[in-house]
């Protein structure tokens, strides 16, 4: 007898993350369907982030927000990395959906991809990937010329090197995507 075939979706099972309070982590989230939504909304992703902040301290010090999906690196001082993320989905959801009258239906995708940062090294790595991340999906033909990213906190436009960037960026991996 050959085995019947359910169309009914298997439960998620519970994701578990192995993080410690002092991880900084590299993170990527994705909008559902991958709806081009964030950089039209680009306030509302700025007020959710803040909102969180103000209710739980962490920092962001590199970031890229792309249409459909934003990288961070999250050093979250201590406190549960995906409740913050969460906390920041929710907040976005939120008032995204106050904006457009939109009552029902998924704006996030579930979960969100994480990477612990090993090391300096590492940190680096996933620092240049967001900044060349604009770049890669054919955005932008300079990464400095995507203003939504924090790429000009790391290198003045006086002081980097493009073929450095380059170079450092040849072994980096999809980091997520």
């Amino acid at each position: 007898m050959l085995p019947t075939i359910s169309n009914r979706r298997p439960a998620m099972k519970t994701l578990r993350r192995y993080h410690k309070p002092e991880d900084t982590c590299f993170i990527t989230n994705v909008t559902f369907d991958r709806a081009p939504i964030l950089i039209e909304n680009i306030d509302i992703f700025w007020k959710a982030v803040d909102n969180v902040k103000n209710q739980t301290p962490y920092e962001i010090p590199a970031w890229v927000i792309m249409p459909d999906h934003f990288h961070v690196i999250i050093n979250p001082f201590g406190n549960d990395v995906s409740v913050l993320i969460q906390r920041i989905k929710m907040s976005f959801a939120a008032i995204y959906r106050k904006r457009y009258a939109v009552f029902s239906g998924r704006v996030w995708q579930n979960r969100f991809w994480d990477h612990i940062i090993r090391n300096e090294d590492d940190l680096h790595k996933h620092i240049v990937y967001i900044h060349f991340n604009p770049v890669k999906h054919g955005l932008v033909k300079s990464p400095f010329a995507w203003e939504h990213s924090s790429i000009s906190q790391f290198y003045p436009r006086h002081e980097w090197q493009y073929d450095q960037l380059l170079v450092s960026r040849s072994n980096d991996g999809e980091f997520g995507e």
